[in-house]
């Protein structure tokens, strides 16, 4: 039996760290403001503490990882997973904050932000390739514009950073 590789979001932990550094950071400044400005009291500061963490939380994007023909993303108060072999539909939420809507044939449902698929080329290659199998069994129904638009993005990405890389840009 072949080992099974795992694929993980690569810039998470320093995500994660930017999120941890932020709460620390206005917990920080609303516990010195207070102090200086009125006297800090123990419920000030649980309350300022509550204030850091709810930013934490906010701010903490969920692991995105690939395993086994699944997607799975991992918040700290949420896990979601869709097989992507036996995915139905695909479609990208308009707005100010785009969004990769996945859906497979068990109702598994997961909501991505797409520049982790641009950062991650081997995420997207296991979206990429699930994609492709369901679209050959005919679970995929609806989609495929939406992961063409998006591979012509990612490799554009990749393009721009061989050249960049090479110094031709």
């Amino acid at each position: 039996m072949a080992a099974v590789a795992v694929v993980h979001d690569r810039y998470w932990e320093r995500e994660l760290r930017s999120a941890v550094f932020y709460g620390a950071l206005l917990f920080g400044a609303l516990v010195l403001l207070d102090w200086g400005l009125v006297g800090l009291t123990a419920t000030r500061a649980v309350l300022w503490a509550a204030l850091a963490v709810l930013l934490l939380i906010i701010l903490t994007p969920p692991r995105v990882t690939a395993e086994n023909g699944g997607l799975d993303a991992r918040g700290l108060l949420s896990h979601h997973h869709v097989r992507t072999d036996c995915l139905v539909a695909v479609r990208m939420s308009e707005g100010v904050a785009q969004r990769l809507v996945l859906s497979d044939a068990s109702g598994g449902r997961l909501v991505l932000d797409p520049r982790v698929l641009v950062a991650n080329p081997l995420l997207w290659h296991e979206l990429d390739q699930g994609a492709r199998r369901s679209l050959e069994q005919g679970t995929l129904r609806s989609g495929m514009p939406v992961l063409e638009r998006l591979r012509v993005r990612i490799d554009g990405e990749a393009w721009r950073g061989i050249l960049r890389g090479s110094g031709m840009e």
